[in-house]
């Protein structure tokens, strides 16, 4: 690590200025979360387009050379601004598409309308991911007019409904992302109060289970006892892919360890809401579990609802499950395994169809080298405690097309959201005081980095 890199008085005028920014980085933010640029294909699409111009105006304020780009999906942002000869260069990532609120009267306050309680400021997007996108614009407005690197922004607009046009973008438009470090802001630190870079993070596979046992559905008086149902033998054919204690029970998929951080199971149950009488599932430690072995989640079924239910032996059943991977494991691979589980496990004979959805890639850094260090010596100059590596047991696919695209930039995962933050559900909300340390730290690694002048 660099320590002289940047005096404490070089570092606290970046505080002060960040600081003096905010109140007109919250203002920017709340507009932002107020446009409902929910990118799933059921939506109004024109918000998202809507979006993507509010980003690209904040990023022509910034002196940015600004463009939209659409590559058979939804609009995506590319800015650019040099640095001074010689310096090392940034590609500042995040996405400007938020997920679906949901059932809105599980939500305290409008979805779409930012509010302020308790420090924290809720609504959709408000840290998924527009927190992030103001991060990077903050970080710019820090050192305005005197940018000591090269710096490309990258805001997409289809992350959360799955990058699809993603590679397209990055075949066409790639080269302009190319840099000496990328920094993707759309993870999260330990706790409130301390900071962490995202290292590891587990892979994905969707696949949709289809069990049929009959022509036709029939009477469960005249025909039950003899006959199967296919929605018992759904259910007894997702209950194989756990064993007795929660484990997964598919064979030959990647397992591994976890870092050894303070995470104990009082901690968990708080952060995850899990009743009280509740057990926990799986083996191994808590992290282990949570970031580097496979877990495997029903999200959805077709059957029969209990307020339309009859007596009849229903003759189809369908569920979507939902496989999260080792950030080793090939994606391909593990559905394979899970398709093949599935058909050995077909119960009474019952005809068993698997097809696959959606799958990504898991990410594991090499996360050494003086890049890494400087991000390091960012976040503790920010927070004031030396940052943690911590994996993330949810996934972010394009991840791997990244590090694939650019195999020599140092990519580093970070972001805005806490334990409390509740991304994707009610009431997502962003801690405003670690807001504030999530652009100081990014504006100092700019400084940081300027300072450096070795990655070329």
């Amino acid at each position: 690590m660099t320590d002289d890199a940047l005096t404490p008085d070089q570092i606290q005028q970046i505080r002060d200025r960040v600081a003096g920014l905010m109140p007109q980085v919250r203002a920017d933010l709340e507009q932002l979360v107020r446009i409902p640029s929910v990118s799933a294909s059921s939506f109004d699409q024109s918000q998202v387009a809507r979006s993507a111009e509010a980003v690209a105006d904040l990023l022509r304020r910034e002196g940015l050379d600004v463009e939209i780009v659409v590559e058979g999906g939804r609009p995506a942002v590319i800015g650019h601004i040099d640095g001074p000869e010689g310096a090392p260069t940034v590609t500042l990532y995040a996405h400007h598409d938020v997920q679906p609120p949901g059932d809105e009267t599980d939500w305290d306050s409008a979805p779409f309308e930012p509010e302020e309680r308790g420090g924290r400021l809720y609504g959709r997007g408000a840290a998924d991911d527009k927190a992030g996108v103001m991060a990077h614009v903050a970080a710019l407005r820090a050192h305005s007019g005197n940018l000591p690197v090269g710096v490309t922004v990258f805001v997409e607009g289809e992350e959360e409904f799955g990058s699809a046009s993603l590679p397209q973008i990055l075949e066409k438009h790639g080269h302009r992302l190319s840099a000496d470090a990328i920094v993707i802001a759309d993870s999260g630190n330990w706790a409130i109060g301390e900071p962490a870079l995202t290292t590891t993070l587990r892979g994905g596979v969707r696949a949709v289970v289809r069990v049929q046992t009959l022509d036709h559905s029939v009477h469960s008086g005249m025909y039950g006892g003899a006959a199967p149902d296919a929605v018992t033998a759904l259910n007894r054919l997702l209950a194989s892919l756990h064993d007795d204690d929660g484990s997964v029970a598919v064979k030959g998929l990647d397992e591994g360890t976890a870092a050894d951080l303070d995470y104990d199971e009082a901690r968990f149950r708080e952060e995850s809401g899990l009743l009280d009488g509740v057990d926990l599932i799986g083996t191994g430690s808590i992290l282990t579990r949570l970031w580097n072995k496979p877990s495997i989640t029903t999200i959805g079924m077709d059957v029969t609802s209990v307020d339309k239910a009859s007596n009849t032996l229903a003759a189809r059943a369908a569920a979507k499950v939902s496989m999260r991977l080792a950030p080793t494991q090939d994606p391909g691979a593990a559905f394979e395994l899970l398709k093949q589980h599935l058909l050995d496990h077909a119960p009474w004979g019952a005809k068993v169809t698997v097809e696959l959805e959606e799958h990504g890639s898991g990410f594991a850094a090499d996360a050494d080298g003086p890049i890494y260090d400087e991000a390091r010596a960012s976040f503790a100059d920010a927070w004031g405690t030396a940052p943690v590596d911590m994996g993330v047991g949810g996934s972010i696919p394009f991840i791997s097309d990244f590090v694939a695209r650019f195999p020599d930039a140092s990519i580093i995962v970070t972001g805005v959201e806490d334990p409390d933050t509740r991304a994707h559900g009610a009431n997502e909300s962003l801690h405003l005081g670690e807001f504030e340390k999530v652009c100081v730290a990014e504006a100092v690694f700019l400084a940081r980095l300027g300072a450096l002048r070795t990655a070329h």
